[in-house]
């Protein structure tokens, strides 16, 4: 007997984590969302130079029901899980719905941001997803029904609830950047803000593009820099493996032999909300110098669901790099016009 109700519903015990989540990778006005029976996974990309993931596991809901659609015959192989996009700022305004209640946020000074939150708690032990940091935890029902149709958000908080329904439409290409996990040139994992720190202080140059220069442990010096040149100068920020504290900055790192890549500045700030919000990230470059950035971020486990463990979630950025002298003719290009 065929299954009547929605093909995929879903509840969240707060909304306000899954709207830091996608926030990491909002820097796209549209997201594929993959819907599967391990869990929900959104996707957003700039062209074919960069691309973002976020997958909601089934563990961070306190319900979640998938009914996967059925072969025609008992002959055939079950169909591929649904894919469909629907428009990411109108759903992260949904669920930013309820923050307008939240007292947290009206009593922030004029210019506080998410990365001055990040400044002030990451020394104080407070993460994003933590009780201090949430604020408010309004619950959240998903459901889709199936091709064609919305995406329904049922939002409930202190006896106030907002019902919207997202537009879906057809996913346009869903072809991924290669990136070869058996031929990585560069792995290393630090805390990820060192990365966002070095990305600050780089982007006072306003430069077009950022280059990573990776030298094996062997040899002397750093083993990691970032370094760009913009119209105010140049400069470069190091990383090494050897320090006087119990903690190395690069705590994991791998290296075989010299490697250096470009990439377009743009892309690795379009991260910089994914670094202010995970506790450490994972960087790895494989050998056509793709740029893999997974960034852990600590959550709180969904009460109900029997698996407490579950309170980590990963943010993945993939980033082709530049082609030899594409970042200087972008540069002489650049008249400050960002309409493209």
């Amino acid at each position: 007997m065929a299954h009547t109700g929605p093909m995929f519903s879903a509840v969240a015990a707060s909304a306000r984590q899954i709207l830091l989540l996608l926030r990491c990778i909002s820097f796209a006005k549209k997201a594929l969302v993959r819907i599967s029976s391990d869990g929900l996974r959104f996707s957003t990309d700039e062209g074919s130079s960069m691309e973002a993931f976020v997958f909601l596991e089934k563990a961070l809901f306190t319900s979640y029901t998938y009914y996967p659609l059925l072969p025609p015959s008992s002959q055939d192989d079950p169909p591929e899980p649904p894919i469909c996009a629907i428009d990411l700022q109108s759903l992260l305004e949904t669920l930013n719905i309820f923050s307008l209640s939240d007292p947290n946020v009206s009593k922030r000074p004029a210019g506080y941001d998410d990365f001055a939150a990040h400044r002030l708690n990451r020394h104080a032990g407070i993460n994003a997803f933590s009780n201090h940091a949430m604020g408010m935890t309004g619950v959240c029902t998903f459901r889709y029904h199936g091709e064609g149709s919305a995406l329904s958000i049922h939002m409930s908080e202190s006896g106030v609830t907002t019902t919207c329904d997202l537009t879906t439409y057809e996913a346009e290409s869903t072809e991924e950047i290669p990136f070869n996990r058996n031929t990585l040139s560069v792995k290393t994992i630090m805390r990820a803000s060192f990365l966002l720190d070095a990305v600050n202080e780089l982007s006072s140059l306003t430069p077009a593009s950022i280059t990573i220069v990776a030298s094996p442990t062997t040899r002397p010096g750093s083993h990691l820099s970032l370094s760009a040149v913009g119209a105010l100068g140049s400069a470069s920020i190091d990383f090494t493996t050897t320090t006087s504290s119990e903690t190395p900055v690069l705590e994991t790192f791998y290296c075989p032999s010299r490697t250096s890549a470009s990439y377009r500045f743009t892309s690795l700030k379009a991260a910089q909300r994914a670094m202010a919000t995970a506790t450490k990230v994972s960087l790895r470059m494989d050998d056509e110098g793709v740029l893999s950035l997974q960034f852990l971020v600590e959550i709180e486990p969904a009460s109900g669901n029997g698996n407490a463990a579950a309170a980590v979630a990963f943010v993945d950025f993939r980033i082709v790099p530049l082609v030899e002298g594409e970042g200087e003719r972008e540069e002489v290009g650049d008249g400050g016009d960002d309409s493209e």
